[in-house]
């Protein structure tokens, strides 16, 4: 039996890192009447959730790996500009991961990864409004769609594949022309002439808010926050866990590994691996007085993000294999700058910041939501790459209905 706390309750269950995907966890497992303990080495928030771009994005069933993007991995792996670079240093380290992703973009893998994203996706934007509502933020959520940008039509055109992949999964989205792109976003550079509009899309203008906002709501309800670096899982003699932190041993009942790039040392303590690689990913926020955007847009030819912030415009993207404790690569944010201004010219000569973060990836796209069957009481939500904020609500939900379900 796992040990009782010194007034006889059961021990908690714990919820190991306070990010996004981890708050809106404990949050659920509260709502259901569990003792939950959230715990993280940090203030609640301060990972790669303080830093996405904000998008809620239900269409994004198109896994990283494409059979049209492999073509062009080998170059940007070596050119330190490319979306997507790979310091030499690190190469070695990074090859599982690369031949992974490489297997998952066979067609009958994307197809299947397609239809698994699509399913953890369901209802996200309608889960988040209610979410943001309980918590006493519903402005955070701003449901005005998600604008694609293209420099032409060809080059839409040449992105057939993702679209068709959205339209088997009922993505209501419309194409536009230069004239179409302007009625949306005014401030557009012409090099963009070409568009896609999903309409049903949002995005969180402040991440870092929502998740505080979250986590004060799981206090509110009797929650705990605990402050500490794990550093090994025990699971007890027959059920029951020890989370083992440096300044404490944490017990608990179940635990649920949601501590983003950093499960992987976790997980290890049990003698479990997963493929799981930090994309390390950058932002740049720009100090604005009047937004040049007015929901997400998407800068296709640059893979990146431009969204309006409660605290400015923030541009982000760019994927970077680096590990954990590698220096932050700042020019690479200095070039989200570049980028935005090009393509928003009313954002040149304003001040920005920059912001590095972690980014906790699979090869094949998909998280790692459920139970650890060779370990009972353990449960896996990592491994959400760019959608982490996008399927938090949704992963909360699906694990409280699993520890917790309703009777």
């Amino acid at each position: 039996m796992s040990a009782a706390h010194g007034d006889g309750r059961a021990p908690p269950v714990a919820v190991v890192g306070a990010g996004i995907v981890g708050a809106c966890v404990a949050h659920a497992l509260r709502r259901r009447g569990l003792e939950v303990a959230l715990i993280d080495r940090d203030e609640p928030g301060r990972g790669a959730s303080f830093g996405n771009s904000g998008a809620i994005s239900p269409g994004s069933v198109v896994p990283l790996a494409m059979p049209n993007v492999l073509g062009s991995v080998p170059g940007m792996l070596m050119d330190p500009a490319a979306p997507l670079y790979v310091p030499p240093a690190y190469l070695i380290k990074a090859f599982p991961w690369l031949a992974r992703f490489v297997a998952a973009a066979r067609p009958d893998r994307v197809r299947a990864i397609s239809a698994s994203l699509a399913v953890l996706h369901a209802g996200a934007i309608e889960n988040h409004m209610r979410l943001a509502a309980e918590i006493g933020a519903p402005e955070l959520v701003l449901r005005a769609g998600h604008l694609y940008l293209y420099v032409d039509a060809a080059a839409r055109d040449a992105d057939a594949a993702s679209w068709d992949l959205r339209r088997q999964h009922g993505i209501a989205f419309t194409e536009l022309d230069r004239d179409g792109l302007l009625a949306l976003e005014p401030g557009v550079s012409p090099r963009y002439r070409a568009g896609v509009f999903l309409p049903d899309h949002a995005t969180c203008t402040n991440p870092y808010r929502y998740v505080t906002r979250i986590v004060e709501d799981f206090v509110a309800q009797g929650g705990r926050l605990v402050r500490d670096r794990l550093t090994a899982l025990v699971p007890g003699e027959g059920q029951g866990w020890t989370c083992v932190g440096e300044h404490a041993r944490h017990p608990a009942s179940q635990v649920v590994l949601a501590a983003g790039a950093w499960s992987l040392e976790l997980l290890r303590s049990v003698g479990l691996h997963a493929p799981l690689e930090t994309q390390r990913g950058y932002h740049v926020s720009f100090e604005v007085g009047r937004q040049p955007v007015s929901r997400t847009v998407v800068l296709t030819d640059r893979k990146v993000f431009v969204a309006p912030m409660e605290t400015g415009l923030r541009a982000g993207g760019t994927v970077e294999f680096g590990g954990l404790e590698r220096a932050p690569d700042y020019g690479r944010a200095d070039r989200l700058a570049t980028f935005a201004v090009e393509a928003f010219p009313a954002l040149a000569g304003a001040p920005f910041s920059r912001w590095m973060g972690h980014r906790p990836c699979m090869p094949d796209t998909l998280p790692r939501v459920g139970p650890v069957g060779e370990h009972p009481g353990l449960w896996l939500a990592f491994g959400h790459g760019h959608l982490g904020l996008t399927d938090s609500a949704n992963t909360g939900s699906v694990l409280a209905e699993l520890i917790a379900p309703r009777v």
